[in-house]
């Protein structure tokens, strides 16, 4: 079920701003289990009455968004020019299929033939701002009456299942957390939850912020996809953290240091019930806790994360148990809020 749900989100799209697709499904799925509201920016704030309450005010959040890129300009060939919404590696664009606009016109993100590129530049990755999306139009006319200026361009990914317990999709960054947030709802809580589903953390944690000062929470749990380097070129620390290696629970990022009290926790909870669990070797990226936990008087917050490789690129990959391990790492943590003091 949690694999279903998890496909049904990557299917959908929604680059940063342009959650629509993703908030609509998700507030179709939680549909008659929780309480919702929708604000100014796009958030779902949705609370879960649970069958018991703690006097602690806990925010589960994961955001709805995923990398892509804007049209900002038609030539008169008919390419489109675009700017990256998020961070995304040059190196993951070239020769991909992407889907512009409302109607998903396909398109290839397109540059120079390789024989005209001089021989000097020729194993440079070429920047963004010299790559182009073919849409297949002769000419500006018959490209402007497909797609206009501020469309939304999505990687075009496919779900798959592959190798031993694989998956491979775009969005899983942040689809994964949504998934587990969503399968909680359906499954209820023992204790009163609020559950945010998030707009634009790609490009600045930015509905994290407002959702967590809405909310007033005590402590918050984020859910995450989060870089694993384990491919054969990289050992030790560079490999940061492992595809089948269970829950990432993070201790330190470049926008949070994250609560020892809840890590502490989150390990020992693991150990006691047989899910695998690991930590990052490096202090690298961030996510919306950096927003979170300081918010108003501060909140108490901890990561939990499926190790994921390629992220942001059409070609995610993870694996299907770490997915169900943070799925049940998330449900033992929560509780464990609630009945303790953490």
């Amino acid at each position: 079920m949690l694999k279903d749900t998890l496909k049904t989100l990557c299917e959908c799209d929604g680059i940063s701003g342009r959650e629509n697709e993703v908030r609509e499904k998700i507030l179709e799925l939680i549909s008659g289990k929780a309480e919702t509201k929708v604000d100014a920016l796009g958030n779902i704030i949705a609370f879960v009455r649970g069958r018991k309450g703690s006097g602690k005010r806990l925010m589960i959040s994961a955001h709805m968004d995923e990398v892509g890129f804007m049209v900002t300009y038609i030539n008169d060939d008919g390419t489109l020019c675009f700017s990256p919404v998020g961070g995304i590696d040059p190196r993951v664009c070239y020769g991909k299929r992407v889907a512009v606009g409302r109607d998903k016109i396909t398109g290839v993100v397109a540059s120079s033939a390789l024989h005209n590129v001089p021989k000097a530049d020729r194993c440079k990755v070429p920047s963004l701002d010299k790559l182009v999306i073919d849409i297949g139009a002769a000419d500006k006319e018959q490209a402007q009456s497909l797609v206009r200026q501020g469309d939304s361009v999505y990687f075009d990914g496919g779900f798959i299942s592959f190798g031993n317990g694989m998956i491979r999709s775009k969005a899983i960054d942040d689809r994964a957390g949504c998934a587990v947030m969503t399968e909680m709802i359906n499954e209820g809580v023992d204790y009163d939850t609020y559950f945010t589903f998030v707009v634009q953390e790609e490009i600045g944690l930015r509905g994290s912020g407002c959702a967590a000062f809405t909310v007033e929470p005590d402590y918050s749990i984020v859910l995450e996809a989060t870089t694993a380097a384990d491919i054969p070129s990289e050992s030790g620390a560079d490999r940061v953290c492992e595809v089948g290696k269970g829950a990432v629970v993070s201790l330190m990022d470049r926008h949070t240091v994250y609560d020892k009290g809840l890590c502490d926790a989150a390990f020992e909870l693991a150990k006691q019930n047989g899910i695998p669990c690991q930590t990052k070797t490096k202090v690298a990226g961030g996510n919306d806790a950096g927003a979170i936990h300081i918010s108003k008087g501060g909140v108490r917050t901890a990561a939990v994360s499926v190790p994921c490789r390629y992220l942001h690129s059409p070609s995610c990959v993870i694996k299907e148990d770490d997915l169900t391990s943070v799925y049940r790492l998330a449900k033992l943590l929560a509780d464990g809020i609630h009945r303790n003091d953490l």
